[in-house]
């Protein structure tokens, strides 16, 4: 084969192609419905039920977000272990803020589960990070 008939078979590439039967009437018969009237009173009910399962959802859980939190606010030996540090370096205030709220989640998801290993090891690289911002900020200063 030489480059003319190459040349040539591009040529006939661009050519537009008709299909043979007109291929809309299939796709529109596989998507049409087989019951409409069905279909059309399930999404009603549907929205309804999601609508009242995430309103319990979201009832609960600020019932115990409010259960975990007050015992927090009443304990003053919890309150002065979670007291933020601010370090002296404003370059650092940014990255302390952020470590400290992590660890305050990182503790309320322990209370929720305790022997989760995986947020032990999460507090612990987060006390680790913590230290080492502290050190940065006495170099700093």
């Amino acid at each position: 084969m030489n480059e003319f008939e190459w040349r040539r078979q591009l040529r006939e590439l661009r050519a537009p192609v008709v299909p043979p039967h007109d291929l809309w009437a299939r796709i529109d018969a596989a998507l049409e419905p087989a019951e409409p009237a069905r279909t059309s009173a399930r999404p009603g009910w549907l929205l309804a039920a999601s609508f009242a399962g995430l309103s319990l959802l979201a009832v609960g859980l600020s019932l115990r977000q409010g259960a975990v939190i007050a015992p927090q606010q009443g304990s003053t030996a919890t309150a002065a272990t979670q007291a933020p540090w601010k370090p002296d370096d404003p370059r650092l205030a940014g990255a302390a803020v952020e470590l400290d709220a992590a660890r305050l989640e990182l503790r309320q998801a322990l209370e929720q589960a305790p022997h989760s290993a995986g947020l032990q090891r999460l507090l612990s690289r987060t006390h680790q990070q913590q230290s080492r911002l502290r050190q940065l900020d006495q170099q700093a200063g």
